[in-house]
């Protein structure tokens, strides 16, 4: 019990802070809040915008053998019936006769009683996930649309659009990031299971009989990522699916789990989906979804290797690990956000040390060549004490501070968030100072 109100504290400490500093707000707060919806304020808009553009630049850019789409997220009514989500996209659901609350069945211990206030269950009943909405003006069945559960079919029907006009031959991926709904029946734990969500999926094509080496491809590359970006290896597990509990069209998967302060939960999939999906989109739309080598004369349909994350729940994760209280010898708590530097909303904040003797004028100089290379802030509000603290918990790697001496001899002091190291540094060279730093920063250790 003590340690289950320990995780608790900490959940509830980083989700006030996360409102105190402009990282995560309640959705319609000022209505009473929507449940298991958030908006992203100022610097969580910047952090989500860093977490998405990493992944890109990793998994795209950095390769010559992904690609990027951007599909729609309303699809014609048949894709979901040949994905399976018509039919199969479901959970059980139980109701409490006594407080009227709903639970998804396989989430409770006792199937009759309600875990809440111990009242009698229904009997558990199938739901569809998927949110229902009509095309058009007049609601009928055969306007009837869905908000897309997944990315992964839009990049499943484009397969032949996109090898076609990128001149793409397996071994060969489609990146997509975008938005995707599912109304879960119990979301929960802040931003880590919500109703409305981003994802950030690959669909990687090879060859049959090469899934094997690829699906361990993408389950290290995937790992690699999140420990680049700072992730402490060691809250950090790869769970291989049982064969029980593996989805009907996958021929193996393992989540990439973090140990979250409620426990183990999957962060990432990294699933070989087989030739499902490409088979399926056939049968459904007469079109073949297949690849021809010229070479060989060989005609084949891909297996499909999927590595897919949530952007909120990465960014719950790299929140979650980088977030820590300091005890001061005077006994104040310290609060930081060790984000990793290429992550952090605010790289460098610019203080004047006192608002007079032309500090101010100066500081708002160097802020003014700084900004234009990296995400900046000036402050000038408060103890120089205070305004350390403030970006210590917005997680700003560097805080430049223009003092007395500054003013003789035209350098600054740098203030490194963990180390607490501030070396001198010559105005004319703080912004490549800064920028090598930001580029060589291979952990959150600054």
């Amino acid at each position: 019990m003590a340690n289950a109100k320990k995780e608790s504290d900490v959940m509830e400490k980083l989700v006030s802070l996360c409102k105190r500093r402009g990282f995560i707000f309640q959705s319609s707060e000022i209505y009473g809040g929507l449940n298991s919806c958030w908006d992203y304020g100022p610097l969580g808009s910047e952090l989500k915008r860093n977490v998405k553009e990493a992944w890109w630049n990793t998994v795209v850019r950095d390769r010559e053998d992904v690609v990027g789409i951007d599909a729609s997220i309303l699809m014609h009514p048949r894709v979901w019936e040949a994905s399976g989500h018509v039919a199969g996209f479901t959970d059980p659901l139980v109701d409490c006769k006594g407080c009227k609350k709903r639970f998804r069945a396989d989430h409770i211990a006792d199937a009759k009683r309600c875990p809440e206030c111990g009242g009698e269950l229904t009997e558990a009943r199938q739901f569809n996930l998927m949110f229902k909405t009509f095309m058009g003006p007049v609601e009928e069945g055969a306007a009837v649309v869905f908000l897309r559960p997944e990315t992964a079919q839009g990049i499943f029907v484009n397969f032949e659009n996109v090898m076609a006009s990128a001149r793409l031959k397996p071994p060969f991926g489609i990146a997509q990031i975008g938005k995707s709904f599912r109304n879960e029946i119990t979301p929960g734990n802040f931003i880590f299971r919500t109703r409305e969500f981003e994802q950030m999926e690959i669909e990687y094509f090879v060859k049959p009989g090469t899934d094997e080496q690829w699906f361990e491809h993408w389950k290290a590359e995937r790992f690699k990522w999140y420990t680049d970006l700072g992730i402490r290896p060691a809250k950090l597990r790869m769970r291989p699916h049982e064969a029980n509990e593996l989805a009907h069209y996958a021929k193996a998967c393992v989540d990439i789990e973090y140990e979250f302060p409620f426990g183990w939960s999957e962060l990432e999939g990294v699933a070989n989906r087989t030739d499902f999906d490409l088979k399926r989109h056939t049968e459904y739309s007469g079109k073949a979804l297949e690849y021809f080598d010229t070479q060989t004369r060989e005609r084949y349909v891909p297996y499909v290797i999927e590595p897919s994350a949530g952007v909120d729940r990465s960014l719950l994760t790299f929140l979650v690990d980088a977030f820590e209280e300091v005890v001061t010898e005077k006994g104040e708590t310290e609060r930081f956000m060790r984000l990793h530097p290429r992550l952090a909303p605010i790289k460098v904040a610019v203080f004047p040390l006192v608002n007079k003797a032309g500090m101010p004028e100066l500081a708002r100089q160097v802020y003014e060549g700084l900004r234009k290379r990296v995400r900046s802030f000036y402050d000038d509000s408060g103890a120089i004490g205070r305004r350390y603290r403030r970006q210590d918990e917005a997680g700003t790697p560097y805080c430049v501070t223009v003092d007395g001496q500054s003013l003789e001899d035209n350098t600054v002091t740098v203030r490194y968030r963990d180390s607490r190291e501030q070396p001198r540094v010559a105005i004319p060279d703080l912004a490549a100072f800064v920028a090598e730093k930001l580029e060589g920063a291979k952990s959150n250790i600054v």
